[in-house]
């Protein structure tokens, strides 16, 4: 009896130590053994994990793990029996489409196609109480995937001609659903719109650029477009590409149009921009009015000068007229004139007029000295006169002439003969100067020296020999006044 009892006392000192010692090894070994092998941690932790996820009392970050079946369950029991090809109130009312718009880069515009670029968020807001739901969450967002298992409003820009859609890395469309079935969809986009650009008051002129959308199948009994206290985001800080322009503001208006498929709501945006004057004026203006003056030079080069007068007057019609060319190479063909054509018109006509000027000056003089082909007689004290032949020859020749040939002061050294004019010797005293025109005969002197004679008395008439001298005061004068009356028209209309 004493031995067994020994032995079960034995046996039992065995045991109990090596229990007692196995879990303090397995402590002090573990983290050593998991920290320097990667793996999956060992099964009772995992057990630990997932009964602290599923506990719906629990808060953390890993809480909203669990909302996950629920915003399934919600989002499948919405779209079970949703039909997306059905808007929402068929029957009953129309649908009220709010229509949000940000604008994220404007232009740049294009003035030879009449057309512009934008870069838009366009954003739609409806009510469709199919997808009305109960639960914990206020909202679902889903990306652009999803769009085609919802209705979306059939809304296009009526003056467009091309529209694409941003689909890096992922569709850039999204739809947002509130659990009292407000539905928020948005979509960026770019737009070359057209704007017909009236170019009448070129370059002083300013313009506004629409962007018109609507419904493509609903009429306005069925879709109806508000704007949200006309709420429009305008992202200036944006390297807008206007370049040429200066953006002045956006105007809105709504209006009803009648076409064969029904009366269709159209919302209309107006881009306001005015034309910067600066480049234009670098391009245009200033080469004009230079050229134009540059041909006065003429008038003080002396008329025996011809070739010299004679380039300078081509080289400045020529230079117009590749300015007007260059004006309207970037430029529709419209068919009407601008402010900057009637500008640079006006300069060529200055031009030519400088050209034409020495041909008359020219051609005068040289019809008035062909006929004399005799040589000049000159002498600085002794004065030269044609005697007059005596009274019965006189009767016998009526086309004789006394003609005095003297040295004047008053020449500035021109040459030609010093006649005052031809006096005739009818009885009538009427003077008729010869090579001249009919008209010339009355208010124009072809010889360098006009005083006493009796047929300018009284009258206003032009000294051919002193043209130039007109030139100088006249062409000046007459382009400041142009530019003067130019200015105050084109600015203030």
């Amino acid at each position: 009896m004493l031995t067994k009892v020994l032995l079960i006392l034995l046996g039992l000192s065995i045991i109990l130590p090596s229990r007692s010692e196995g879990p303090h090894v397995e402590s002090e070994n573990r983290p050593s053994a998991y920290d320097d092998v990667y793996g999956p941690q060992p099964q009772a932790d995992e057990e630990k994990l997932l009964s602290e996820e599923t506990k719906p009392t629990l808060s953390g970050p890993h809480s909203t793990l669990g909302k996950l079946p629920t915003a399934t369950h919600i989002l499948n029991s919405i779209l079970n029996n949703y039909d997306h090809k059905l808007r929402p109130g068929i029957g009953e009312k129309p649908t009220v489409v709010t229509v949000e718009l940000s604008v994220n880069t404007l232009g740049p515009i294009s003035i030879l196609d009449m057309e512009y670029t934008i870069d838009i968020t366009f954003c739609q807001t409806w009510y469709d109480e199919r997808l009305r739901y109960n639960g914990s969450f206020e909202s679902f967002v889903l990306n652009g995937n999803m769009v085609s298992q919802l209705w979306i409003p059939d809304t296009f820009f009526r003056n467009s001609k091309r529209t694409q859609e941003h689909v890096i890395t992922m569709p850039n469309q999204m739809v947002r659903i509130h659990k009292d079935g407000k539905v928020l969809y948005t979509i960026r986009m770019t737009i070359d719109a057209g704007c017909l650009l009236h170019m009448l008051k070129f370059p002083m002129d300013s313009h506004s650029c629409p962007l018109s959308f609507s419904s493509f199948s609903y009429p306005e009994s069925e879709m109806i477009y508000k704007w949200e206290d006309f709420k429009l985001e305008i992202n200036e800080k944006n390297s807008w590409k206007l370049f040429q322009f200066d953006f002045t503001g956006v105007t809105n208006i709504t209006e009803t149009i009648s076409t064969p498929t029904g009366d269709f709501m159209v919302m209309t945006l107006f881009f306001n921009v005015s034309r910067r004057f600066g480049f234009i004026a670098f391009q245009n203006y200033v080469p004009s009015s230079v050229t134009t003056m540059l041909s006065w030079v003429s008038f003080w080069i002396k008329k025996d000068s011809a070739p010299a007068r004679t380039s300078l007057g081509i080289t400045s019609v020529l230079t117009m007229t590749t300015l007007g060319t260059f004006s309207r190479k970037n430029f529709p063909r419209v068919s009407y004139i601008t402010a900057l054509d009637f500008y640079i018109a006006i300069c060529f006509v200055f031009c030519f007029c400088a050209l034409m000027e020495f041909a008359v000056l020219n051609f005068l003089t040289y019809n008035w000295t062909k006929p004399r082909a005799s040589p000049k007689l000159r002498h600085p004290d002794i004065h030269a006169r044609a005697l007059m032949p005596p009274r019965a020859s006189a009767h016998q020749h009526p086309d004789a002439f006394v003609c005095q040939i003297e040295d004047s002061d008053e020449s500035d050294g021109e040459e030609g003969p010093s006649c005052p004019a031809q006096q005739s010797l009818s009885p009538g005293g009427i003077q008729n100067p010869g090579g001249c025109c009919k008209w010339c005969k009355k208010y124009v002197c072809v010889v360098p020296r006009c005083e006493g004679s009796i047929w300018q008395q009284g009258r206003l008439f032009i000294h051919i020999y002193r043209l130039d001298n007109y030139s100088r005061v006249v062409f000046p004068v007459t382009f400041f006044f142009f530019n003067v009356l130019y200015w105050l028209v084109c600015l203030n209309l």
